[in-house]
């Protein structure tokens, strides 16, 4: 095995069984080609797997199963790795995950700043919907799921309760992010996040 398979099997361990991953993870362990052929040499040793063009896993096993499917969260940050794109939960997977609904979406969505599109991996395929709010890098998931859940409710049907369920919803590090953001925010949005934080703290 090369040394910069040695290289690379030793940061797949350390993320643990589960991990998805693309090249662009090792970018700092050698060139892009040694980088492709290493990682071809591990698929073809068993170690990882290739689960869609340009991302592979390092499958946790199960004793009657076998190799396992990565989580599609886990998948979709792989993808978001490879194309360089924010990505972030859908409005409805937004509002299930803060407890403004109970509605589970049959399939799993995305928004994202790039293109629209359905991604395949694993057998699994996702899609990614260009988001028409910001998606903000090193914000929280609460932050980013009160945007998502602002520009799906729009302007018009946005009301104080909701307002003020999302804002118990949030703490210290989310209204900082959301405040952070109010310039890239259009009026009506900059606005409610304005007014969340009065209802948090009065």
């Amino acid at each position: 095995m090369s040394a910069v398979a040695d290289k690379i099997i030793k940061r797949v361990r350390g993320k643990g069984r589960g991990w998805a991953f693309t090249p662009k993870d090792f970018l700092d362990l050698g060139t892009r080609a040694s980088i492709d052929m290493a990682l071809t040499r591990l698929v073809q040793s068993g170690v990882i797997r290739r689960i869609g063009r340009g991302i592979y896993d390092y499958p946790k096993l199960h004793d009657r199963l076998g190799a396992l499917t990565p989580d599609t969260d886990t998948i979709v940050q792989a993808v978001a790795t490879q194309s360089g794109d924010k990505v972030f939960a859908s409005a409805a997977q937004s509002a299930n995950r803060l407890g403004i609904s109970t509605q589970v979406s049959a399939k799993p969505s995305y928004v994202t700043d790039g293109a629209s599109r359905v991604v395949t991996v694993a057998g699994r395929a996702i899609a990614f919907k260009r988001s028409r709010a910001p998606i903000l890098d090193n914000a929280s998931e609460g932050a980013n799921a009160v945007l998502q859940i602002l520009v799906r409710i729009g302007k018009d049907n946005i009301d104080d309760d909701l307002l003020h369920r999302l804002a118990m919803q949030l703490d210290d590090r989310d209204l900082k992010a959301l405040r952070k953001a109010q310039p890239l925010m259009p009026a009506w949005m900059s606005d409610a996040v304005l007014k969340i934080g009065i209802m948090k703290y009065g």
